[in-house]
């Protein structure tokens, strides 16, 4: 390794992939581990009710969010394609955005994810949310992305919600690439094998 080079960067044109949390009982250990940080529970409480990417996540505004209700939806332009999209927000969301709206004062131009310096970054959520998966010992790699393919996971494998659906809220072209994404497809292949006839 030559100096200065970072040994856990990519090379150049590949790709590193990161997981959902896959357990329900995890997810509720990283709340309850965050319920002192307003900030950084209601990004992640939204980061996994929403599929949402952690750019889009950072670029809502505190107006946009202030007087919602559960139920409601923001409309958001999306960082990576440009384009307009509506999101539903749960009660958890709106909770969370409650109790960190109350935590500090806030212009309605503010985003809502700030940090010391200013405004979070993808890089900084990445960190938080690798800081957070270690703190309570969960092995595998999780990153920024996490967030949101722990929404798809959960849709598919905790609610049933079936395929065709969740492609069209990823915008994926095609059912296979939305299995790989969630990381379930291996798991859902191999399950075929166990039923008996």
């Amino acid at each position: 390794m030559r100096k200065g080079e970072n040994f856990n960067h990519p090379e150049k044109g590949s790709t590193i992939k990161v997981e959902p949390i896959r357990k329900k009982r995890d997810i509720q250990s990283i709340k309850k581990m965050l319920s002192d940080s307003p900030r950084n529970q209601a990004l992640f409480t939204i980061g996994i009710n929403t599929n949402l990417r952690a750019s889009d996540l950072l670029n809502i505004k505190v107006g946009q969010a202030r007087d919602l209700r559960p139920g409601d939806s923001i409309q958001i332009k999306e960082k990576k394609t440009g384009k307009f999209r509506v999101v539903t927000l749960n009660k958890a969301c709106i909770q969370a955005v409650q109790k960190l709206l109350a935590s500090s004062l806030y212009n309605d131009n503010d985003p809502l994810f700030v940090g010391q310096r200013g405004p979070l970054t993808v890089p900084s959520v990445s960190r938080l949310v690798k800081s957070w998966c270690r703190a309570i010992n969960l092995r595998g790699n999780y990153g920024s992305h996490s967030m949101r393919k722990t929404w798809g996971y959960h849709q598919r494998v905790t609610f049933g919600t079936d395929i065709p659906r969740l492609m069209v809220c990823f915008n994926h072209s095609n059912q296979r690439q939305t299995l790989e994404y969630l990381c379930i497809q291996a798991d859902e292949i191999k399950d075929v094998y166990g039923n008996e006839l």
